[in-house]
């Protein structure tokens, strides 16, 4: 929805992480800027390519040891991040939830998976009642009610900031969390709230995808046999590193993690005197309405449709020069991502589009926080973050995709960031400088 000029700003004042590093988890925006910039990988190669977060038990107790161990110890890894992300992005934002400053705000969760939650359920389900102990039972209640469902990692947030707002799930996949920004904006503008706090959190379960891998190799040849026009294209595999924008591209590596960023209205910021990163100004949603629930119409249309009603009236396309992609290594995505930005911006384009897709992993539902937050970065310092792990740029591309380990300089006040779902879902966000109108 278009931003008015009755509405109150709703600006980002915090951002926290807890995603995989190369030797620890990365969890301070100084942090993701290292990595991001230098267009570092920390995705480790094996039999299928994974970022994995090593969060250690004294990493997580360091930052909430108050938490009761009967409750902590049946937190799943889904869990850990998201309170690890939550921590950190009140530090940035100069919030204290121990003290009450998230007592009234909104608490809202991007979820694209459920694989952190199947051990829970499984566990309750195959409990023989006439053999488990009345302390056994209930910590297996204890343990499924707190990541049985996706509302799992709201559930404990809630808990730890004794929130009394708005509190809810958003299970949109890839683009989770980015739904789940255009909500907390419009509670704030709307001035339901003065505070949100909107975490994206995922974990993949590593035998799933290992044995998916397996499944392909053997599938691949009788799939490219039967394949007919409609049918989507057949999931890349996972056993080398992602490279968006390149010409090699043909993987997809997963990373588990979660991101969290806080927004605020501006005179709450203002009040409190503390800094702002940038604004939120218009969000948009739009689907390729396929009757194929796995296709993707590779036109761009739809994705162009959103991003011309987020710029509605009030903004143009020439005043953004750099967008952040959501490109993840998928050759799919790279061309309805180019075909959108010819539709947009004209053949022979300058603007930069970006992916760091490969630092992390394709991480799900953080996504849509993680590429607000880096954006963001990239607009305070006044660089563009190169695509990590491209270095050959695909042919016929629209876009000048920062290839190699090095920034480009860039001053801008104006971006725009792209996320998908699986179905068709273009969502996308417009960015503005703390001071953009």
């Amino acid at each position: 929805m278009s931003a008015s000029n009755t509405a109150r700003d709703a600006v980002v004042t915090g951002m926290g992480f807890c995603l995989p590093g190369r030797l620890e988890p990365v969890c301070t925006a100084a942090e993701v800027w290292d990595i991001a910039a230098n267009g570092v990988s920390c995705i480790t190669p094996d039999e299928v390519c994974y970022g994995a977060v090593h969060l250690t038990t004294e990493m997580f107790d360091q930052r909430l040891s108050e938490i009761p161990s009967f409750f902590s110890h049946h937190y799943t890894n889904a869990h850990r991040f998201s309170l690890v992300s939550l921590v950190e992005a009140c530090a940035d934002a100069e919030l204290d939830f121990r003290a009450g400053d998230l007592r009234e705000a909104a608490l809202l969760v991007g979820r694209g998976g459920v694989d952190a939650n199947v051990d829970s359920y499984l566990s309750v389900l195959r409990a023989d009642a006439g053999k488990t102990t009345a302390l056994e039972a209930m910590e297996l209640f204890v343990a499924a009610q707190q990541a049985v469902t996706p509302s799992d990692v709201a559930l404990v947030q809630s808990a730890l900031t004794r929130s009394k707002g708005p509190i809810y799930t958003v299970s949109c996949g890839c683009a989770s969390s980015a739904v789940q920004i255009g909500n907390a904006q419009r509670l704030i503008r709307s001035g339901e709230v003065d505070v949100a706090a909107v975490t994206g959190v995922d974990v993949f379960d590593m035998g799933l995808i290992e044995n998916i891998q397996r499944l392909l190799r053997g599938a691949q040849q009788a799939y490219e046999n039967v394949r007919s026009d409609g049918m989507p294209e057949f999931v890349p595999s996972f056993d080398e590193l992602m490279r968006p924008y390149d010409r090699r591209a043909k993987c997809i590596n997963h990373g588990e993690g979660s991101a969290t960023v806080i927004l605020e209205s501006r005179e709450h910021a203002e009040r409190r005197g503390v800094r702002v990163h940038g604004q939120v100004l218009a969000t948009a949603m739009g689907r390729d309405g396929l009757a194929n629930p796995l296709a993707c119409d590779d036109s761009g249309t739809e994705l162009v449709a959103a991003v011309r009603k987020c710029l509605g009236e009030r903004w143009r396309i020439d005043q953004v020069p750099y967008v952040h992609g959501g490109s993840d290594g998928n050759p799919v995505v790279t061309a309805f991502e180019t075909n959108a930005i010819t539709e947009l911006y004209g053949s022979g384009s300058s603007v930069l589009m970006t992916s760091q897709e490969a630092c992390f992993g394709h991480n799900g539902a953080p996504a849509g926080c993680l590429g607000v937050a880096l954006t963001l970065l990239m607009m305070e310092h006044g660089e563009v973050c190169p695509t990590t792990n491209c270095e050959q740029p695909a042919d016929g591309l629209s876009f000048d995709p920062v290839p190699g380990i090095r920034t480009r300089p860039l001053d801008f006040d104006y971006a725009l960031t792209f996320n998908y779902q699986l179905g068709g879902v273009k969502n996308v966000i417009l960015l503005g400088s703390p001071e953009a109108v």
